[in-house]
């Protein structure tokens, strides 16, 4: 019978870091939205240098390592004589993090809504602003909706490199522990199952609103395959 110093009390301090791990992730999601949305707008701006600069926004976030994004924020700040938190250090840097990748996702969904949806708002005298908001974004949002949820696993994932400047998430968590027990084994399959627990619900959700988006699709091939027979008839 497998013996083990892990306990009742370990299992609710990993609780306790689970908690923190939700609460990084979500201001994370929050914060980079706002971030992403501005993100999206910029690179499809009219504007050549807005459109530039943002894409070199993006390029720059995402050619960068998030664990050197945390470093810099946690230890590069001081330097300049701004001092923060682990968690301040954290959520900004996962902040940055979401914006550019978030960013791209909404900014694809955006560009992947038919032309004719754009002519046709063109046609009704509309402003960029009221197509925007009352033509394109709406079907955007149907579409963005499903990578959306799927990228909210990466977030809840890599806040665990937020262990590496001292917040104790989840991951951490784990690693106070085992240097108390040295039962790293036993310590990590906790750590896996609980992560699994919270990123296995959006990862179904994910499929499920990819496969709901897709349904009409698939219906309309459907009955479009049905109707050869009678078309090649006549």
């Amino acid at each position: 019978m497998l013996s083990t110093a892990f306990n009742a009390n370990h299992f609710t301090f990993l609780l306790q870091g689970a908690a923190w791990t939700l609460a990084l992730s979500l201001i994370a999601f929050a914060g980079g939205g706002l971030a992403a949305f501005g993100v999206a707008l910029a690179r499809i701006s009219p504007s050549r240098t807005v459109r530039i600069a943002s894409g070199l926004w993006v390029q720059l976030v995402q050619g960068s390592p998030l664990l050197v994004i945390m470093f810099l924020a946690y230890f590069g700040l001081p330097t300049l004589g701004i001092k923060v938190s682990a968690l301040a250090a954290a959520g900004a840097s996962l902040t940055i993090y979401v914006s550019a990748y978030l960013g791209e996702i909404w900014r694809a969904a955006i560009q992947a809504v038919p032309r004719p949806q754009w002519e046709a708002a063109e046609c009704l005298a509309l402003s960029r602003t009221q197509r925007m908001a009352k033509v394109v974004l709406p079907q955007a949002v149907r579409l963005a909706t499903p990578p959306t949820v799927g990228f909210m696993v990466q977030i809840v994932k890599n806040t665990s490199l937020a262990s590496v400047v001292g917040f104790v998430e989840l991951s951490r968590s784990g690693q106070i522990i085992n240097n108390s027990i040295f039962e790293p084994f036993i310590v990590y399959l906790v750590i896996a199952a609980i992560y699994f627990a919270m990123c296995y619900p959006l990862s179904v959700w994910s499929r499920r609103l990819e496969e709901r988006r897709a349904a009409p699709s698939r219906a309309a091939a459907t009955s479009l395959s049905s109707h050869e027979p009678l078309l090649s008839q006549s």
